[in-house]
């Protein structure tokens, strides 16, 4: 299934995002977020220490919402499956660009605390 076009329009400006996993219990579990898109997927980076990422691992079932940062009753969202992550020094750069789009300046490297990696969520068809 393509990545709607309103998705992809809300997750390519500086809108937040929510994500949503499962818990080990079954329960979700929900985070703000920043989001990006490549075109065919959403896009979030995280580390990998948390607990958003222990739950992806465990199941790769998750949902996105997006709302436009100026009308948070203009939204989208992707029900979907992380289907690939990068860790790296390309995950490390993609927050740096994130970042400067959210708050207009890098990342700042004392936040981070463990590997950063990007996880590409495909929607569900």
């Amino acid at each position: 299934m393509p990545l709607p076009d309103d998705a992809k329009e809300l997750a390519s400006g500086a809108n937040f995002a929510t994500l949503t996993t499962l818990l080990p219990d079954g329960h979700p579990a929900t985070q703000v977020m920043w989001v990006d898109t490549d075109g065919d997927h959403l896009i979030v980076n995280t580390e990998i220490h948390r607990r958003k990422y222990r739950n992806i691992q465990a199941d790769p079932r998750v949902t996105v919402c997006i709302w436009e940062a100026g009308n948070p009753y203009t939204y989208a969202e992707v029900r979907g499956t992380v289907v690939d992550e990068v860790g790296g020094q390309r995950a490390r750069d993609h927050i740096d660009e994130c970042s400067q789009r959210y708050v207009g300046r890098p990342y700042d490297p004392d936040k981070i605390t463990s590997e950063r990696v990007m996880l590409f969520i495909a929607p569900r068809d």
